[in-house]
């Protein structure tokens, strides 16, 4: 099972991703599980500036902005 981590606090643009994402994910029939980080301290622990964020199988892929639907789907299958 492959693991998403959204890292951000809530904000519109963390709740965008995490849409995106999901939507990704039930579209491709991915076997994931999908955990929003918001707790500072632990957003904290990853290599990252600026919200959101995204982490696949605990790999940053993504910061600071919502890629786009081919990149998460690419970055989903790869």
């Amino acid at each position: 099972m492959m693991n998403i981590k959204i890292l951000g606090s809530g904000c519109a643009n963390c709740k965008r991703l995490e849409a995106t994402v999901r939507r990704i994910v039930a579209a491709g029939a991915i076997d994931a599980e999908i955990e929003k980080v918001t707790e500072y301290s632990e957003i904290m622990k990853w290599p990252i500036l600026s919200t959101p964020g995204l982490a696949i199988n605990e790999k940053l892929v993504s910061t600071g902005r919502i890629p786009k639907d081919a990149e998460i789907a690419g970055w989903l299958k790869g």
